[in-house]
């Protein structure tokens, strides 16, 4: 696919996009990607890289390699999410320990919009398609509700099985990758590794994160390409089920102590902001909720002009 020097920057800051969704226990990426229509293109680029890729470097040399693997669009895409991931670690882990009610509102109005957007792409509905949405949403709602693991980990193997787990969640819509290392205990030792410049943490992490999407990634292509109208219902429901990960009113139910000796929320139940112990601060929060949701929209029309 031929493009211009604007259509990379455009993908660099989808990139961005879905970098800062990652950092956010609860949003995934693979959401962003979909959304912002690179989802299909971006899974058969990573599928690219495979033993063919490497014969065509051997024979035909490293240009047609690169066209091969769609290098350029790769390139672009994970500039950005690097960049934004390394940039905005700290300030969403600020925010998110300031001002969480605001940022949860944003990022539930954005995914609310994102089940109504991945919901329309559903081409044929039936009772196996209703099926799989409950089903999914069932699922990635339980998902939501398992308590983290009392213990962080930071061993070289087992970030590196992190890594490899949650980037699979990362490219499936609904799925958050942050979720996931939170349950797994790896979230904040991982966080704090990008945020202290860690980079030997920072590479094991990504060789994990490697070998999983080079994995996933494929199973994923071979759904869309037999199971396309299937697999959108299952994300469908993926997503619907994230939703109670991302409401911004929660009452702690326990508490924990973290590495530094500070309580810390440890199990969370979703409530009412009208029952909630504090300023609810609603006005606020139904306004970024619907800027989040709006943001969505727009981007929809956007693509469907284009």
């Amino acid at each position: 696919m031929n493009r211009t020097t604007k259509s990379y920057i455009v993908l660099a800051l989808k990139g961005m996009a879905m970098g800062a969704a990652d950092v956010v226990p609860g949003v995934s990426g693979g959401t962003i990607a979909f959304i912002s229509g690179i989802y299909e293109e971006l899974l058969q680029s990573i599928s690219n890289i495979n033993l063919s890729l490497f014969k065509t470097l051997k024979k035909e040399g490293f240009s047609a390699a690169w066209k091969q693997l769609n290098g350029n669009f790769l390139l672009a895409l994970f500039s950005g999410i690097f960049i934004s991931v390394v940039s905005l670690a700290k300030l969403i882990s600020w925010l998110l320990e300031t001002e969480p009610i605001l940022v949860w509102s944003f990022f539930f109005g954005l995914v609310l919009a994102s089940v109504i957007y991945v919901g329309r792409q559903i081409k044929k509905w039936n009772i196996i398609a209703v099926i799989l949405v409950v089903l999914a949403a069932i699922l990635a709602y339980y998902i939501t509700t398992l308590p983290p693991l009392i213990s962080e980990s930071s061993s070289n193997l087992f970030l590196f099985l992190a890594g490899a787990i949650a980037i699979c969640a990362m490219i499936l819509p609904g799925i958050s990758g942050s979720f996931i290392l939170v349950l797994l205990g790896a979230y904040k030792p991982i966080l704090q590794a990008v945020s202290d410049r860690d980079f030997v943490t920072i590479v094991i992490v990504g060789l994990g994160t490697i070998v999983g999407l080079l994995s996933f990634s494929r199973v994923l292509k071979w759904l869309f390409a037999n199971y396309k109208n299937y697999t959108l219902a299952a994300l469908t429901g993926f997503i619907i089920g994230s939703l109670n990960k991302i409401w911004p009113w929660k009452k702690v139910l326990t508490y924990r102590t973290n590495s530094h000796g500070e309580q810390e929320p440890f199990n969370e139940l979703s409530i009412s902001p009208f029952s909630y112990d504090g300023d609810p601060q609603l006005l606020y929060a139904i306004l970024l909720s619907i800027i989040g949701f709006s943001i969505i929209i727009v981007l929809e029309k956007l693509a469907v002009k284009k």
